[in-house]
C-alpha cells in the first residue's frame, strides 16, 4: 500500500522535515509520495535529509501522481482513503483490501487545526474514501503510524495505546505540553520522530526568551 501526502504549504520547517524523515523510515522511501508541490519546484528545493532518505515527490495532483512514477498503478474512485478527522467512521483492520492509497493532508499536527481536509473533498469529490483515526488532533507521522498499525498489523483503533496532550519536562523549570495523540511504545513512552524532543526543547527556551 502507498501513503501519499499532499504537502499543502510552500517549504519545509524543521518540525516537517523531521515528521517526513520518520515517515520515511516507518514505512520505506518507496510507499511514500509528496504530491502536489508547487509547479516551480526543482529538487534544490527539497531538503537534503529527505533526498539522502529517498523520498518521492512530484508537483502533480492525485489524479495524475502516477505520471511521474512508471510502477504507480492509477487511482481509482472508491480505492483511496482520505484520513479525515471529520469522518463518520473510523478506519478499520477489516478494510485492509479495499484501498490502495492513504492520504493525508496538510490537517494533522495542526494547532489549532484547520479544515484542511475539506479543500481536498471539494478537490477530490469522488475519489476519495473518507475515514477517521479517532477524535483527537494527531502529528502527520503519527496518523500514518496508527494507520500502518490498523491495516498492517490488524490491530482495531480502540485497541491502540495512546496519550493525548503529553507533557515533556526538560528540567525542573522548563515543560512544554503537545497539543496532539501520539502512539505509546512499548515502554509507555510517545513516539516522536528522531530528533523532535531536542526541537521541541529548542522552540520552548526560544519562546520563553522572546517572552523576557
Amino acid at each position: 500500500m502507498k501513503y501519499i501526502i499532499e504537502h499543502m504549504d510552500e517549504g519545509f520547517s524543521e518540525w516537517v522535515i523531521l515528521e517526513y524523515s520518520q515517515i520515511i523510515r516507518d514505512v520505506g522511501a518507496k510507499n511514500l509520495i509528496l504530491s502536489s508541490l508547487p509547479e516551480s519546484t526543482t529538487e534544490k528545493d527539497i531538503p537534503e535529509k529527505l533526498l539522502s532518505l529517498g523520498l518521492q515527490w512530484t508537483t502533480k495532483d492525485l489524479r495524475h501522481v502516477e505520471k511521474d512514477f512508471a510502477t504507480l498503478k492509477p487511482m481509482e474512485h472508491g480505492r483511496v482513503c482520505l484520513l479525515d478527522p471529520r469522518a463518520t467512521s473510523d478506519l478499520q483492520p477489516a478494510e485492509v483490501n479495499d484501498f490502495d492509497y492513504f492520504v493525508f493532508g496538510g490537517i494533522l499536527g495542526d494547532h489549532p487545526p484547520r479544515d484542511r481536509t475539506s479543500e481536498l473533498k471539494r478537490q477530490y469529490p469522488e475519489l476519495l474514501v473518507g475515514r477517521r483515526l479517532g477524535d483527537k488532533q494527531m502529528t502527520t507521522d503519527t496518523a500514518v503510524r496508527t494507520t500502518q498499525l490498523i491495516v498492517k498489523k490488524g490491530i482495531n483503533f480502540e485497541n491502540i495505546k495512546f496519550i493525548d496532550y503529553p507533557e515533556f519536562r526538560f528540567n525542573k523549570y522548563e515543560a512544554t505540553e503537545m497539543p496532539f495523540r501520539y502512539v505509546l511504545d512499548s515502554n509507555n513512552k510517545p513516539i516522536l520522530p528522531e530528533g523532535m524532543l531536542e526541537l521541541i526543547k529548542r522552540d520552548s527556551a526560544q519562546t520563553l526568551d522572546d517572552l523576557l
